[in-house]
């Protein structure tokens, strides 16, 4: 089975380098017109509940039926939401999560560790259950954060976390051939659905 694991559009707040994090940010005009259909359609489709993937989800593959899984969703960067880093360079609390590697829990919000196992848990479901059909191709529309996840717990080769970002409309596939003898899977390439 092939996975296609994509990141949605552009936003508003991609543009203005905002964190967004679970906040409901809508497709940008400009990100929805940058994005195209997909070449193929999959099997099974499986998205992020929050809008922004929602409708990049539709865009790429029309007429198929999602399966929202809440658990994709982006990290929840408590606090740090609507904000960019030009506004906080002398917050505190974000400078001590910067120089901490990005790891530590945002306020009221995620720590790096907990925001993976969520999102790995749901991912790795999904591999079993689309295994478990019979699915050939299978495709995921989320976020940067939920493929930096999902890409530095299961893909090979090995990458650390920020070495996964996709862009906009862009993303990852995946062979699941290892998966049964170790929850790994293969990268094969590399795709982008939205013009630059």
């Amino acid at each position: 089975m092939l996975i296609y694991l994509l990141r949605h559009g552009a936003t508003a707040c991609n543009a203005e380098r905002r964190y967004q994090g679970n906040t409901e940010i809508p497709l940008s005009p400009a990100g929805r017109a940058a994005l195209q259909k997909a070449d193929f359609s999959p099997d099974s489709l499986f998205v992020s509940p929050l809008s922004r993937a929602v409708e990049t989800a539709a865009i790429l593959f029309p007429g198929v039926r999602q399966t929202s899984v809440s658990a994709l969703r982006e990290m929840d960067f408590g606090v740090f939401e609507g904000r960019n880093f030009r506004e906080m360079e002398c917050d505190g609390a974000y400078r001590a999560w910067v120089d901490g590697g990005c790891a530590g829990r945002c306020p009221g919000g995620e720590s790096r560790d907990e925001f993976s196992s969520r999102v790995c848990g749901a991912f790795a479901a999904v591999v079993d259950g689309g295994l478990a059909s019979g699915a050939v191709r299978l495709a995921i529309v989320a976020h940067g954060g939920t493929q930096m996840a999902a890409m530095e717990r299961f893909a090979l080769p090995r990458r650390t976390y920020f070495d996964w970002k996709a862009p906009c409309g862009g993303g990852f596939v995946l062979d699941t051939s290892p998966w049964q003898n170790g929850r790994l899977l293969n990268l094969v390439g590399e795709v982008r659905y939205a013009k630059e």
